[in-house]
C-alpha cells in the first residue's frame, strides 16, 4: 500500500470509530422513559417544591456572654450611620522639619586634590 492510500485509510477509520462512540452515548440520551422523572410519588407535584432554606441551628460554640477579660473596648461605637474616619480623632501633625545646613564649598588646589574653604579666605 502507498503511503497516501494508508493515510487516508487511517483518517476514515478514527472517524468511523469516532461516529459509533457518539451514537453509543447518544442511545441512553434519546431513549423515552417514563421513569427519568424520579421520585416514587408518581408524579404528583403538590406546588411546595420552593420551600425556603431552613435558617443553620445555631452552634454551642461561641456563646454570648461577657466579654473575655482580655477583651478591649473599641476606640469608637458606630451605632447611627456615618463613616469610621469622621468619627476619629486626627492625629497630630509633624512638625515641620529645620531647613539643613548649605553646604561647604570644597575649592581645588593645585594639586587636584579638593581643599575646604574656610570663612576667612
Amino acid at each position: 500500500m502507498r503511503g497516501e492510500a494508508q493515510l487516508l485509510l487511517w483518517i476514515a477509520g478514527v472517524h468511523v470509530l469516532g461516529f459509533v462512540c457518539v451514537g453509543v452515548l447518544m442511545i441512553p440520551a434519546l431513549r423515552d422513559s417514563d421513569d427519568s422523572a424520579g421520585g416514587s410519588d408518581g408524579g404528583s407535584d403538590d406546588g411546595w417544591g420552593n420551600l425556603p432554606v431552613a435558617p443553620p441551628k445555631p452552634g454551642r460554640w461561641p456563646g454570648g456572654g461577657i466579654p473575655l477579660p482580655d477583651a478591649v473596648q473599641s476606640r469608637v461605637r458606630m451605632r447611627e450611620p456615618g463613616r469610621l474616619y469622621d468619627r476619629l480623632a486626627r492625629p497630630q501633625r509633624r512638625p515641620a522639619r529645620e531647613p539643613s545646613r548649605r553646604p561647604v564649598r570644597a575649592l581645588r588646589s593645585s594639586s587636584g586634590s579638593p581643599r575646604r574653604c574656610e570663612s576667612g579666605r
